[in-house]
């Protein structure tokens, strides 16, 4: 008999008792007591104090910034279960002002470090007990050189939980009292954005043409909160980037994605380079749906005539039996993970829209949230999240600090899961109506992160040089949107979605800026890997966890090196990654030759 999951997740044994547990607030008071004690004893470090006084300082910082994550995470899926969920938004502001505390321990430390003699600094970094974070504190080093004096990075800090994360969480309130009335079945319902959005992907054009008056109409209504919060939130962070003498706006972004600036250029010329590769499938799908061109709500929709979905319970017995044959030990992390309710994929009201992982470095768990419809979309996000959620579990057994990977590696992860799951849904199609379909739906993956990514890549670049001249009106935005999604999908569509930039949470992320292009890095160097992975067979699988597991401990570019021999500042591995994308264009078109 196949098993039967549940699709609500357990947070009971992270802490019991959900928003009122007392258990979550006694450790928020344990950091809040602990960490001014450590940035005391960080203060008093001398420059050459002994590898024993630094370890003091390192470990603390590395168990309290696990506590922090714990906690976070708990919240995050507290608020994402339940938008309506009103102790855990303020516990989430309670956490906020415990954060800031922590970026100013982490200020503190980075001080330190750079006042350490570069010698005692090299044998302090060979030591075994600091070895393996050794990557993380040389980036401590190398920051506080480019940062403010401590003093006011701290009153930045402090400054930043009212004056910048509290517009992200505005974002988050807009969201939460949105309910769109939609008419279906003779009845109309009043549905969350995350409801309507699941919508969207209808097969029926007419519902998602709908659907989409209803999404851009509810948004417009949203638009003059929306357009206060992302111009304050830009605003902040340019008044910060002009105090510290940095003038290019992704430098932040790049350092947290340990990645050069010559290799995003490198990716996105590829990418422009070869957009034109995708335009004969954007012209036959129009065609498929009869009309002259795709619309905005067409991009991501279904074929005609594709009905398949996949129960809950099928669609985790297909991602376990596909990670398999890519490697056992994925196959059962997968299972895990279904078995110990680590997923939340429920369809019902109440629910943020999206999905995501969040890992629990205290209780070695992660925690999956998506809203699961039964749709090959569905599926293919699932495994996604399971991806991210193996990159995690593979290296819980590192230090924290050397567990801290970033954004694009992580897509990384997430996507080549995804790969594996849905081009053996290829492989296996029992028709051409089902090999289509399922063709389909990877290349509109191709599509978002070649076109749409790019797109919000060039809105976000172009709004935040607007911006440096002062706040831009809705309308404003509104252009800037349309303008970059015709750039982006090469003005093939009839229909473009002005106020996307209201829509995406993404644009309201205070812990990552520009959440975008380390998506298309993701999806492009899994490309890669995948290629790689098919060369070699069997045996690659333990070569992908050790690259993996050194995701938090080196650049981009030297992981590339180290784990592939290629050299991501040039065009050769994303032109080859790009050509492996493109071979599904191929298929597609001749299998839908008339």
């Amino acid at each position: 008999m196949s098993a039967t999951y549940s699709q609500t997740w357990d947070l009971e044994n992270i802490f019991s008792g959900g928003s009122e547990s007392s258990t979550l607030v006694q450790h928020l008071e344990k950091l809040e007591h602990e960490l001014p004690l450590l940035k005391k004893y960080i203060e008093t470090l001398e420059p050459t104090a002994s590898l024993a006084s630094w370890v003091d300082a390192i470990q603390p910082l590395q168990k309290l910034g696990s506590g922090l994550v714990e906690a976070r995470s708990f919240l995050d899926c507290l608020e994402s279960q339940n938008v309506k969920d009103e102790k855990a938004k303020v516990l989430s502001g309670k956490l906020t002002q415990i954060g800031a505390t922590y970026e100013a321990v982490i200020t503190a430390l980075e001080s330190k470090v750079a006042q350490v003699p570069e010698s005692d600094w090299q044998q302090l970094m060979k030591s075994p007990e600091l070895n393996q974070v050794s990557f993380s504190l040389n980036e401590m080093r190398k920051r506080s050189l480019e940062k403010l004096p401590p003093a006011q990075e701290e009153l930045a800090g402090d400054l930043s939980v009212d004056g910048y994360h509290a517009w992200s969480e505005m974002y988050s309130t807009i969201v939460g009292r949105m309910q769109v009335p939609f008419e279906e079945g003779g009845e109309t319902k009043l549905l969350s954005v995350g409801q309507l959005a699941n919508k969207m992907a209808s097969p029926d054009r007419e519902v998602r043409q709908r659907v989409f008056e209803k999404w851009e109409e509810a948004w417009r209504n949203e638009a003059d909160l929306c357009a206060v919060t992302i111009n304050h939130l830009a605003g902040y962070r340019l008044q910060l980037y002009k105090r510290r003498q940095w003038e290019n706006v992704l430098k932040e972004p790049l350092d947290l994605n340990r990645m050069e600036g010559q290799t995003l250029q490198t990716m996105w010329d590829v990418v422009a380079k070869n957009k034109h590769r995708l335009l004969p499938y954007m012209k036959r799908k129009a065609e498929m749906l009869g009309v002259d061109q795709l619309s905005w709500h067409d991009v991501q929709a279904p074929l005609p005539g594709n009905k398949q979905t996949l129960s809950y319970d099928e669609a985790a017995k297909f991602i376990i039996e596909q990670f398999k044959r890519f490697s056992p030990d994925m196959a059962s992390f997968a299972q895990m993970a279904f078995e110990k309710r680590w997923i939340e994929a429920e369809d019902r009201p109440g629910k943020r829209p999206g999905g995501f992982m969040t890992d629990f470095p205290i209780s070695g768990e992660s925690r999956i949230f998506m809203t699961f419809s039964g749709t090959p979309s569905c599926v293919s996000t699932l495994a996604h999240e399971l991806g991210h959620a193996y990159h995690t579990y593979v290296m819980k057994d590192l230090p924290f600090l050397a567990q801290q990977y970033a954004m694009n590696v992580a897509e990384t992860a997430s996507t080549f899961a995804e790969v594996i799951v849905i081009d053996a849904a290829i492989k296996q199609a029992t028709s051409k109506e089902e090999k289509m379909a399922l063709l389909a739906d990877k290349i509109q993956s191709t599509i978002a992160f070649l076109m749409d990514i790019h797109s919000r890549f060039l809105f976000e670049t172009r709004f935040y040089e607007a911006r440096k001249q002062g706040p831009l009106t809705r309308d404003e935005l509104c252009g800037l949107m349309v303008e970059a999604q015709k750039e982006g999908f090469a003005d093939m569509l009839a229909e473009y979605h002005p106020h996307f930039w209201a829509s995406k949470l993404h644009f309201y992320a205070t812990d990552m800026p520009f959440y975008n292009f380390p998506y298309t890095f993701g999806y492009l160097f899994s490309a890669g890997i995948y290629a790689r992975a098919l060369q070699e067979g069997a045996g690659f699988a333990t070569k992908y966890v050790d690259l993996l597991r050194d995701t938090a401990s080196m650049t981009v570019e030297e992981l590339g090196k180290r784990h592939l021999g290629v050299d991501l500042t040039q065009p050769d591995f994303w032109q080859d990654a790009m050509d492996l994308l493109m071979a599904d264009v191929d298929e597609f078109l001749a299998l839908t030759e008339a």
